[in-house]
């Protein structure tokens, strides 16, 4: 009933937003830009995404916009904030498309509460790209917190629209003595048939779907027969599908939580024990890569032809020779000497093979760590995320994205060589904030980014887009559009493993808390 109060409130605030605005006879005006959240000035968005809403920063504050592109004209805004209808946001997005600039350009008048004196900001632009994103994003969302899961859900949200739907919920299954948590969804090619999400604890598997079917699939049962005596420490956690093959790409990693008592970022996650396998869908078998217990290999991504798996991995040695200090221990001491590369190792798909690594960018040797590798559709370009240490930065400020060409002359290095010869990763300044960038995908046509970020407040993580220019820069990246511009200030959950779909999930919540009680 709670969260029923609370939709139609935002509802009645989103369709207020709609009511007819008219620009004020009398102003004064400012030549700074008007202080709006979210922040959409100078950005350039798709031609097929959902209406873009804002609100002033300011509590208190009318406010009016005037919008002009192609040689038509809107006003639009009321007390709640500028939420232009849909019919309203197709016609400036084929207006802005027709002009010379493909922009809008927006004029905000504003007035405080304590006078009536109102004021129009300096004028900027909204680029619309003719280029289109994928219709569909997939996400969990989670409380920020170090103990609270059992709300988490994995949505799904038409990028075209405000509709979003619950794919599964930890709740579905649960019960007061048996909890579950879910993790890990990821989708094969941007396939929403293809997807597998990972069930821990209670009625625990791995539940890969095709089509509207679902099945369950106990890899770390699997791996206790096949990978006896191997260095395997667990089942599947972090998935890559191979892009055309039913085979996932998979780290069996030992994670686990450390606190500080004085650092403002009061969170360390470390990775104690990993190591990648490769989990064969259809005979339901499990094949380990690698066997050295100092490396730690993380987050396995492959090339768009399914002929590289890229991964991040760090050597760690134990420092301390103590007795008493486990191996784990002393990492968990140790955190900011872990510094972990990128490297990548060929694959033959006749006997599901795989080559020695090549080491594809040394960041260790800039005291820095590489992670989370995402490869262009057109396998030219290398996304990844780096920070001064460690594995999962979504908790480290000094977090940003970084790019790699992947078309210089010496395409691989050699194996474990001390640099690579591609070519120098380039900050992406132009996308990245002062707090965390974290976790990212690309679009199926390539052309846009996907990318959690804390920049707002610090706490919350929310999904930004960005759209790759012709030189390989990037637009300014923009907020998932709401219908109510309020809406992620009174939305008290994190964004997490935002991920591009070509459709909508079909398979029903129901359909696989069913797959999930088969044994």
């Amino acid at each position: 009933m709670k969260h029923s109060i609370i939709l139609l409130i935002l509802l009645a605030v989103a369709s207020a937003c709609t009511r007819t605005a008219s620009l004020p006879d009398k102003f004064t005006t400012s030549d700074s830009l008007p202080n709006i959240y979210p922040d959409y000035v100078g950005v350039t968005v798709p031609q097929n995404i959902a209406p873009l809403t804002f609100c002033m920063e300011e509590a208190g504050r009318q406010v009016v916009a005037h919008i002009t592109a192609g040689g038509k004209e809107w006003v639009i805004g009321t007390e709640e904030g500028v939420c232009p209808s849909a019919k309203e946001w197709e016609e400036m997005k084929r207006a802005a498309l027709s002009s010379t600039e493909r922009r809008m350009l927006v004029d905000v008048y504003t007035t405080p509460d304590s006078t009536e004196q109102w004021v129009r900001y300096k004028q900027f632009p909204i680029y619309v790209s003719p280029d289109s994103i994928d219709p569909w994003i997939s996400y969990r969302l989670i409380s920020p917190s170090y103990v609270t899961y059992e709300g988490l859900t994995i949505n799904q949200r038409c990028l075209e629209n405000y509709t979003e739907e619950v794919i599964y919920g930890n709740m579905i299954n649960s019960t007061e003595k048996d909890g579950q948590c879910i993790n890990c969804h990821a989708f094969q090619n941007y396939n929403p048939d293809r997807m597998q999400m990972h069930v821990r604890q209670h009625l625990g598997g791995t539940v890969i779907t095709n089509g509207k079917e679902a099945h369950k699939h106990a890899i770390g049962t699997i791996l206790n027969i096949d990978a006896a005596g191997d260095t395997v420490r667990g089942s599947g956690v972090y998935p890559a599908w191979h892009p055309t093959l039913p085979l996932i790409a998979y780290s069996s990693n030992k994670t686990g939580q450390t606190f500080h008592t004085y650092d403002v970022q009061k969170i360390e996650v470390q990775d104690t024990y990993s190591n990648l396998l490769l989990y064969d869908i259809d005979n339901r078998r499990v094949l380990p890569l690698e066997k050295d217990t100092n490396n730690l290999d993380c987050f396995p991504a492959w090339s768009p032809d399914g002929k590289w798996l890229y991964y991040c991995s760090a050597h760690y040695e134990k420092h301390d020779t103590a007795p008493n200090i486990t191996k784990e221990m002393d990492l968990i001491l140790h955190f900011e000497d872990v510094h972990y590369n990128l490297y990548r190792r060929p694959f033959n798909a006749q006997d599901l093979s795989f080559g020695p690594r090549e080491l594809v960018y040394d960041a260790e040797a800039d005291s820095m760590s590489a992670t989370l590798p995402r490869i262009s559709p057109d396998g030219t370009k290398l996304l990844f995320t780096m920070g001064k240490y460690g594995v999962f930065h979504i908790w480290h400020n000094s977090a940003d994205l970084y790019m790699m060409d992947l078309t210089k002359e010496g395409a691989s290095a050699p194996a474990d060589s001390t640099h690579s010869s591609l070519s120098t990763p380039r900050c992406l300044t132009e996308v990245n904030s002062p707090d965390v960038e974290s976790y990212h995908t690309w679009s199926s046509n390539g052309r846009w980014i996907i990318f959690s970020s804390r920049r707002y407040d610090g706490n919350f993580t929310r999904p930004f887009m960005a759209h790759m220019n012709p030189d390989g820069t990037f637009s300014r990246p923009f907020e998932l559009p709401q219908a109510n511009p309020n809406y992620h200030r009174l939305f008290l959950r994190s964004y997490n493993i935002p991920e591009f779909m070509t459709g909508r999930v079909t398979i029903t919540p129901q359909e696989l808390a069913k797959t999930i009680r088969e044994e």
